[in-house]
């Protein structure tokens, strides 16, 4: 247990008396927050404050977790939704898509609502469903938030909330961690390392795909499939359909040139890569891939910005179970004196 125990920075409750607040729900269930260290550009401490200062003043119980070793954050989010579902309570992650993308797995099958506190550089999960990129905001949302259930989609067995790729795509993620870890995280340097990851890498892959009982062999440098749909829109994929049908999207390149591969990326920053004649694009519902003499039995797989390996052949396809996500409501008035004393 040593290892669990270091991976906590703090470990803090908080359970409202009854003259605490004027607006305490003492029937709202408790919520189990973890906060992932690593996540983010933002300051753990002045995080950690506000949820507390958010919390503490509408009268909330909770319990905040702060994980310093990101590599014990999937043990500790099945824990922490065992004791939740245990009690009725309600898990909210505080990270990046990477870190909503551990805790979300843990949650998937349970019925366990889940709550996300967005500290990415991105947030596409987040904005995707209306929450708030300020700290302070997305923790009043979890207050009038209501449940709703969410698409999500696998690869094989791992989830995934906004993509996964194999081929050129999780290199260009591999060499965007390091130039962040470098040069600090924001938009100008993830492209700057774009162009860099595309000026040295050159593989094309030959893979089968697998969709509605017809088999597809294609060469291509990456496989993309997306299922989040502000994504799709932003680099001007027009698929945004196919996951309100309940179909993910697939995007593959023909093979490229170095000077044609440049120019999709500047057109993908402009949200033009849909009229790209070098752009495939399609929706379905469940997509194999298959080795070939070019894709080894273990592939490198990027899902929601975390590099994994994975053995083929490869699954995508819509999970069977939602995700019960907390979107956020309005939030009510604090209540106010009629006489306006101070008794």
């Amino acid at each position: 247990m040593k290892p669990l125990i270091n991976s906590y920075n703090s470990l803090r409750y908080f359970f409202p008396k009854s003259l605490m607040s004027p607006i305490a729900d003492k029937s709202a269930p408790p919520l189990f927050i973890i906060l992932n260290a690593a996540s983010g550009h933002n300051n753990t401490s002045t995080v950690s404050t506000v949820i507390e200062e958010v919390l503490t003043q509408y009268g909330r119980p909770y319990q905040l977790m702060v994980v310093e070793d990101a590599a014990q954050l999937d043990f500790i989010a099945r824990q922490t939704v065992k004791r939740a579902c245990g009690c009725g309570g309600v898990v909210v992650v505080a990270g990046g898509d990477g870190s909503i993308n551990a805790v979300a797995q843990a949650t998937l099958g349970t019925r366990c609502p889940l709550g996300v506190l967005p500290q990415g550089t991105f947030n596409y999960f987040g904005r995707e469903h209306g929450i708030s990129s300020d700290t302070a905001e997305a923790t009043r949302g979890l207050l009038t938030a209501r449940v709703q259930a969410v698409q999500v989609a696998l690869v094989n067995d791992r989830l995934f909330l906004v993509n996964a790729s194999l081929g050129l795509y999780p290199q260009l993620l591999e060499d965007r961690e390091a130039f962040k870890q470098q040069y600090g995280r924001n938009r100008l340097v993830a492209f700057a390392s774009g162009l860099i990851t595309l000026l040295r890498h050159h593989r094309q892959l030959l893979i089968s795909l697998e969709i509605r009982g017809k088999v597809h062999d294609i060469r291509t440098p990456t496989l993309f499939v997306g299922n989040n749909r502000l994504q799709l829109e932003q680099i001007g994929i027009p698929l945004e359909k196919a996951i309100e049908n309940d179909e993910l999207a697939a995007i593959t390149l023909r093979p490229l040139g170095m000077m044609a591969m440049l120019w999709l990326l500047v057109r993908g920053v402009f949200g033009k890569l849909g009229e790209a004649q070098n752009v495939i694009s399609f929706g379905f519902k469940r997509m194999t891939v298959r080795p070939s003499r070019h894709l080894k039995r273990r592939v490198k797989i990027a899902t929601d910005g975390e590099i994994v390996w994975m053995e083929t052949p490869l699954e995508f396809r819509v999970s069977p179970h939602p995700l019960y996500l907390l979107k956020p409501g309005t939030m009510p008035e604090p209540e106010t004196s009629d006489t306006g004393s101070d008794a």
